[in-house]
């Protein structure tokens, strides 16, 4: 019995300090058994050719499905846009398990304290998970089922895997999908020889990809690659555990 006492108190000083990651936690479990399963080890070896947000994208443009998009390998993909894209989007990339609890806890009690910008929490992990298997429709529900699918990615698939499952479907304008694509378009060149102005101006615009442009010279494009070409230098990619 004391033991049992012991256990629910410190349950209780658990939750007291961490309270929105218990919450967070106790809808995981609530909503397990609504989870689709998806074949989450095959990214490793396949990438994805259709995701759910291109069908969503190309049901809002009234076609039966977008084009064709261009795939390329991890190693065809410039260094540079890699680093760029995770100094800007997930400097833990490669410490996390999928789920970057410190900044998700901030972003929720950002968003909380204002009403007016949005402040984002999800690792790069968690955004391929939402492109490639569900829609921008917000739900608590869609929102749990991302974390699960998050969290057996970062089980059963590798860095290496994510990263170029992310960078071969990730939204960069009005029917552009992946860096390939992206790169060929607005800088006319491939994904393999973007320079650092180039790559920093990408990874960007990764957070509003319809109202921004990698190639326009708008206030919010031009200050946030500046941030990224001071930061991308410290990423070491793929680290050797």
């Amino acid at each position: 019995m004391f033991e049992l006492t012991e256990c629910w108190d410190r349950l209780r000083e658990y939750y007291k300090k961490h309270r929105i990651k218990t919450i967070l936690l106790y809808l995981l479990l609530i909503f397990y058994s609504a989870i689709p399963v998806f074949q989450v080890p095959f990214l490793d070896f396949h990438t994805i050719r259709i995701s759910s947000l291109m069908d969503q994208r190309a049901a809002e443009n009234f076609l039966l499905y977008y084009p064709s998009q261009s795939r390329t390998s991890l190693a065809d993909i410039s260094p540079v846009l890699l680093k760029s894209i995770i100094a800007m989007e997930d400097d833990a990339f490669f410490v996390h398990r999928g789920i970057d609890w410190n900044q998700l806890e901030l972003s929720m009690k950002g968003n909380k304290r204002s009403s007016k910008r949005k402040r984002g929490g999800s690792t790069i992990t968690m955004q391929l998970a939402k492109n490639a298997y569900f829609t921008t429709n917000r739900s608590v529900i869609r929102k749990v089922k991302e974390l699960m699918v998050t969290a057996r990615m970062e089980k059963e698939v590798s860095k290496q895997g994510i990263m170029k499952n992310y960078v071969n479907i990730i939204e960069w304008g009005d029917g552009i999908f992946g860096a390939e694509k992206a790169a060929n378009i607005y800088f006319d060149t491939d994904a393999a020889n973007l320079n650092v102005n180039q790559a920093s101006r990408m990874a960007a615009v990764i957070p509003a990809p319809l109202r921004y442009k990698p190639n326009e010279n708008s206030r919010y494009v031009t200050r946030r690659a500046g941030i990224i070409r001071g930061r991308y230098n410290s990423v070491v990619l793929f680290p050797e555990k």
